[in-house]
């Protein structure tokens, strides 16, 4: 199963974005204000929607009903994301509207600060490390607010807030059992791991054509047997449900053409019976809807937050193509193949025919669910391996919301973790083109390369809790080992190959090693999957690398750096990494896919760790960015009738969620 790509991005040196990728548009304008505000680790940004006044009424009419049911599923994100998620939001945010006491006062302010961060976590999690938020108010002030504004919260609800129960989101622990321990709410509370693969188990499927079993259920027990909740109308989060087929019927009523009809009348069929046979017609249909201006991603799609990897997570993104852009790297998508066949990947693990990988660059107009306030940079579409293998697959690239990442500004960070000035240049001259080109040879050939052995079940069956992160970790040696070749040059992506490379090969190394560590609190292990590959990767090539004189750790006035000497031979420790990975996929190698991550993606230096924690302490960005959206406010004529749209943007993070929780609380 090949797994959709999430970059949750942090400002700063650790990941500098791609290239501005929406110029020469109308709504563009360099007076805009980015940046929203910051607080405790997170700064939230706003984006714009450029070209969307180009639309004709009708094809902002489809975006507007995408992007309202996009958003009508947003509760069922939070309570996915732990059971009590929702009533702590409501009793949090009748605090917050209706407090009359002192709003400058110490516990009040930390107060403001929790709820925020846990808006912007989508619960009381934190989204990215997945370890519960600790409030800096006490018990005792939290009871005095829900008395003063007569908001109910007792019992469990209350108690996790401030006890250590239901401590991690997701835990992915060896030696932990990674389901009850877990508190994402895709199972019952006293579920295990062993009722998990003993029930999923049992279940046979096609072999050839396998349904994504579990994506959209809990699996929970009921009088002692195991059962599962189907999400769908009259289902699970059936109220939520209902709101998101009554808005993708008005979408049905003005899309663009025949095959965006087929596709949104399946997936409202899908939401209707929640049946997987149906959700696979949809995922072609759409697969095969590549004609049109918009487009969309809409339903229970990731399953990065179940440690099990069945469960998929409510997601909603609504695109606007940017044609301009797409044409350009198109190239990559057309050129798959030759990648496929000079990679080197063995022989029988290569695939004869690299099916349609279409790729193209778009404009967000709205986001929701598991997308929104943290938002990926690229989207690579469907899940299911014999989907892509049969049919092809979309990747997409963020352009607005790259760009707005890009316009909000950055730090002294490169200036502090680059181990000399030769690497800053090459990292202002070249590193946001590196890192566009990287996420697009992650997204583009990446993903859609290799092939399992027959009779090899998939990932998910084979690695196990370890199937996401050698997943990831296999697209980024794709791309790492292409971003140093001059084939990118010859395709007229780059005007030089060599220095384009070497500031990839730097940027990733450092912030493999080191600046990705600014996310972790001390003492912590990595836990989410995306740092871990990018950790083991690193470690991997930097170990194999070290008495080769590869890679060379330098420690300078007590600070640590990492400086590639040998960018040819790091590039062959890349390709030797990649081969391995997808044979760990082929071949289904638990025990060799455990001993990568655990050997190098799990544990960090502590000396290193609070080294870079002290070096990072004196810059006040914060290292995690997400986004509010832009709102679409229908203009209506005499009759009552959508005569045209204008985009509203909100002032502040906490306008937008109060409104979002008033507007679309359907849970």
């Amino acid at each position: 199963m090949k797994l959709l790509m999430r970059w949750t991005l942090a400002m700063g040196v650790f990941t500098i974005l791609s290239c501005n990728t929406t110029t020469d548009t109308k709504e563009q304008d360099a007076a805009f204000d980015y940046v929203v505000g910051q607080f405790a680790d997170i700064k939230v940004l706003r984006y714009q929607i450029p070209g969307f006044e180009d639309l004709t009424l009708k094809e902002q009419k489809l975006v507007y009903y995408l992007t309202q049911a996009g958003m009508e599923g947003r509760d069922i994100m939070w309570a996915q994301n732990y059971r009590h998620n929702l009533t702590i939001r409501k009793a949090l945010e009748q605090v917050y509207q209706n407090y009359q006491g002192d709003r400058n006062a110490d516990q009040w302010l930390s107060f403001d600060t929790y709820l925020k961060r846990v808006w912007f976590s989508n619960g009381i999690h934190h989204h990215y490390s997945n370890a519960k938020i600790m409030p800096e108010f006490s018990q005792e002030y939290l009871t005095q607010l829900l008395v003063a504004t007569g908001a109910e919260l007792s019992g469990e609800a209350f108690d996790v807030i401030f006890d250590d129960h239901d401590a991690k989101k997701v835990d992915l622990s060896k030696d932990s059992d990674i389901v009850l321990n877990s508190a994402i709410n895709m199972y019952g509370p006293d579920v295990t791991t062993a009722d998990v693969e003993a029930f999923y188990g049992k279940m046979t499927v096609d072999a050839d054509q396998p349904i994504e079993i579990g994506l959209n259920t809990r699996l929970v027990k009921e009088n002692g047997v195991l059962t599962e909740q189907v999400y769908k109308s009259g289902g699970l989060y059936g109220t939520a449900i209902d709101r998101i087929i009554f808005w993708l019927e008005k979408a049905y009523g003005v899309a663009e053409n025949p095959n965006q009809e087929n596709a949104l009348k399946l997936l409202i069929t899908y939401y209707q019976t929640g049946d997987l046979a149906t959700w696979d017609e949809y995922s072609v249909a759409w697969v095969k809807a590549t004609e049109g201006n918009i487009d969309w991603i809409n339903g229970f799609i990731e399953v990065y937050n179940d440690p099990k990897g069945y469960k998929g997570s409510f997601e909603a993104i609504v695109q606007i193509k940017d044609f301009d852009m797409s044409q350009k790297m198109s190239v990559l998508s057309e050129q798959a193949q030759w990648f496929e066949d000079n990679s080197p990947l063995m022989e029988s693990h290569k695939k004869k025919e690299v099916k349609g990988v279409s790729y193209k660059t778009v404009i967000v107009a709205g986001e929701a669910g598991d997308a929104s306030p943290s938002t990926p940079i690229g989207v690579n579409l469907p899940n299911n391996n014999w989907i892509r293998q049969a049919h092809g697959s979309k990747s997409v690239s963020l352009g607005n919301v790259i760009n707005a990442y890009n316009s909000a500004g950055g730090s002294g960070r490169l200036q502090e973790f680059a181990h000399d000035q030769e690497e800053v240049a090459l990292e202002q001259a070249y590193g946001q083109l590196a890192d566009k080109l990287h996420t697009a040879l992650h997204e583009v050939v990446g993903h859609a390369s290799g092939q399992i052995n027959p009779g090899v079940g998939t990932p998910k069956e084979t690695l196990k809790s370890y199937k996401s992160t050698i997943e990831e970790g296999r697209a980024d040696l794709f791309g790492l080992y292409y971003l140093m070749d001059p084939k990118l040059q010859e395709l007229g992506l780059v005007t030089d190959w060599e220095a384009t490379g070497k500031a990839a090969y730097d940027g990733y190394i450092r912030n493999g090693l080191l600046t990705q560590l600014i996310r972790l609190n001390l003492g912590d292990d990595v836990e989410e999957s995306h740092m871990r590959n990018r950790q083991w990767v690193s470690a991997w090539v930097f170990e194999k690398g070290a008495d080769q004189g590869i890679i060379q750790k330098v420690v300078r006035d007590g600070k640590t750096y990492y400086d590639v000497q040998d960018y040819q031979k790091l590039r062959a420790l890349f390709g030797e990494l990649l081969r391995e990975t997808q044979r760990i996929t082929s071949e289904g190698d638990y025990q060799a896919a455990k001993d990568l991550v655990e050997n190098y993606g799990v544990k960090v230096d502590q000396t290193i760790h609070a080294e870079i924690l002290e070096r990072d302490s004196q810059f006040k960005s914060a290292p995690y960015s997400g986004f509010i959206n832009p709102i679409l406010v229908p203009e209506l004529d005499e009759q009552g009738e959508i005569a045209g749209f204008s985009i509203k943007q909100l002032d502040t993070f906490e306008e937008q969620m109060l409104y979002y929780s008033d507007t679309y609380g359907n849970l």
